[in-house]
């Protein structure tokens, strides 16, 4: 398939979004900046986009067998996936399996406590106002969501998360949370979209417990880019592999 990229309509932190021929399709280039501390902390890291698409799109491709809409439409190289275009919502939901991270700092629970069924989080993404955590009724008088989307979103964030991590803990990673996005097709329907990488989930080695995120980068250690090719690595086919020459 031959994409003709356009016009950048979207530059975030670590990605960028492009138009295509296709006024319903856009193109997604992961780069390899990396950021935390809500951009505070900043870098750039030589093929941490390239890992990021290909972890991506495996994960999508798991959700697209589950039945689960998301943008996704092929990764047409690492780095550059072809997507659907979405009106995105202005939510964070964020899914907590094991606590970690801002949670322990907020409230007293223990370190790696398991959550069942997960805590299901939702912030209003805005760098203006330094994405607050929401609850439902704040959302809907911002206008954000209705109630019944906003029903929608969290039984499918739900249903995310069991396939995720029942795929993950297959392949030996535990699935401590992740932060997801939804936007609206152009049908109206709520589909998953942005990325599913180690810059936006906790992943931690099953046996070990080790980080295999983006917690590396800002925890000031190093290793971060191997993290994301173990994780990689753990989470391809041999298909998978001999196509990206992994």
């Amino acid at each position: 398939m031959t994409i003709e990229i356009g016009t950048l309509i979207y530059q975030g932190k670590a990605k960028g979004v492009y138009e295509t021929d296709d006024p319903q399709k856009v193109v997604v280039e992961f780069r390899d900046d990396i950021t935390a501390g809500n951009g505070a902390k900043k870098d750039n890291l030589s093929e941490k986009g390239f890992w990021n698409s290909i972890i991506s799109a495996k994960l999508f491709e798991i959700l697209e067998e589950a039945r689960i809409r998301t943008q996704y439409v092929e990764l047409i190289k690492p780095g550059l996936m072809l997507s659907k275009k979405l009106e995105m919502i202005p939510l964070e939901v964020i899914t907590r399996n094991i606590a970690a991270g801002s949670l322990l700092k907020r409230y007293p629970f223990e370190p790696k406590q398991t959550f069942e069924p997960p805590i299901i989080q939702i912030d209003y993404k805005s760098d203006e106002y330094g994405d607050p955590m929401l609850n439902d009724d704040i959302a809907i008088a911002l206008g954000l969501i209705d109630e019944y989307r906003l029903k929608i979103i969290k039984e499918t964030t739900l249903r995310i998360n069991k396939v995720l991590k029942d795929f993950l803990e297959s392949k030996g990673i535990l699935f401590p949370d992740f932060k997801i996005e939804f936007g609206y097709d152009a049908d109206g329907n709520i589909v998953l979209g942005d990325e599913i990488s180690p810059d936006t989930c906790r992943f931690w080695d099953m046996e070990t417990c080790d980080t295999l995120d983006k917690d590396l980068f800002r925890q000031g250690e190093s290793g971060v880019l191997d993290a994301y090719k173990k994780v990689a690595s753990m989470i391809l086919d041999d298909e998978d592999k001999e196509k990206w020459n992994i």
